[in-house]
């Protein structure tokens, strides 16, 4: 395991093992996660030869900027970061009255080919390590000088997909040697693995949990969703009650509208009558369109029909606002333009 992405106890268990007191990894934890130190040679308070150690034995790797595209319309960041193994990884900062959120990556690529989705073109290469997902926060933090509010894990890749790191990254962030993140200010978001959206109920962590629908049914959600092949509605369903239950905490519904696709009338009364009842917030996306995909946003009038006609049956729904579309801040493009040398000139080194 990377050092990073080490609790405290095992930092030091390991630092025992290395003939060190207790103290070190208090003093070492507090630089890679509260200072967010990028290098050990800003641990200026560490002995030398302990520093050089360290560097052999558990080097310190940290995300490099590659690109950074600033939005002129609402200031939104897109970042393009390179990891260890050269692979890139993107993350998008955005500013709120509420405070600053980071949207991060959980995967290099993603294997679930959701057909309206840039992040999934050219399917997975690797899941991110827990401090490759803290990378990104701490690199954004450093570059804007500002505290992160809030931590949105639905950037590439499908999280429940990478479970294991994914928990301890929430545990690590959420650390009150750390940075200390609410776990009431942190989002996950999954595409519908049913089986780890149960377990993450059974952690009873504050966070919230957000399901990726686009459908009101299994014949329209199979068409745009491959892992509606493997779990139906009924059992996403089921396993959402289970997380309201287990948790107390409302759950999320994100619904892309793509036009002529899943923004009828017939798909927002079905849609209606799926979530009547449920302690639930419907987030409706107007779909981001992508150059190798043929689907187009729905129109701004079917939009807000298809809001009304929720909101007339109860359900608590709301239209994300859309913030840097003038820099392909949808997932996957960046990474997508970059690798294939669409677009790349224009970003800052």
């Amino acid at each position: 395991m990377d050092i990073m992405s080490m609790s405290i106890e095992q930092l030091a268990e390991r630092l025992a093992e290395m003939g060190q007191p207790k103290y070190r990894a208090k003093q070492l934890y507090a630089w890679m996660h509260v200072r967010l130190a990028a290098s050990y040679a800003e641990m200026t308070d560490q002995p030398k030869a302990l520093r050089e150690r360290l560097e052999a034995e558990l080097p310190l790797t940290v995300p490099q900027k590659v690109v950074m595209l600033e939005s002129k319309t609402d200031g939104t960041r897109k970042y393009l970061f390179r990891l260890a193994d050269g692979n890139v990884i993107e993350s998008v900062w955005m500013k709120y009255h509420h405070g600053n959120s980071v949207c991060i990556s959980s995967q290099v690529g993603c294997r679930m080919g959701c057909s309206f989705c840039a992040s999934t073109i050219g399917g997975l290469v690797r899941s991110l390590e827990p401090s490759e997902m803290l990378g990104q926060i701490y690199a954004i933090t450093r570059d804007t000088g500002e505290r992160v509010d809030n931590v949105v894990v639905m950037g590439t890749g499908e999280p429940m997909d990478n479970y294991d790191n994914v928990l301890i990254f929430l545990r690590l962030l959420t650390d009150e040697n750390g940075l200390h993140i609410s776990q009431r200010n942190v989002t996950i978001s999954t595409c519908g693995l049913v089986p780890n959206l149960r377990r993450l109920a059974d952690e009873k962590l504050a966070i919230t949990a957000a399901i990726s629908l686009h459908a009101p049914n299994d014949e329209l959600r199979r068409k745009l969703m491959p892992v509606a092949n493997a779990y139906s509605i009924r059992e996403l369903m089921e396993a959402a009650d289970y997380y309201v239950e287990t948790t107390g905490r409302r759950i999320t519904f994100e619904y892309s509208l793509i036009d002529g696709v899943n923004d009828s009338a017939s798909c927002a009364r079905e849609l209606a009558a799926l979530l009547k009842g449920r302690n639930c917030h419907v987030n409706l996306i107007p779909v981001n369109p992508v150059r190798e995909r043929n689907y187009r946003r729905s129109l701004v009038t079917n939009v807000l029909q298809f809001q009304k006609m929720l909101e007339n049956e109860g359900i608590n729904v709301t239209i994300r606002r859309e913030l840097g579309s003038d820099i392909d801040a949808a997932c996957g493009q960046l990474r997508r333009h970059y690798e294939t040398g669409i677009g790349a000139e224009s970003g800052e080194g």
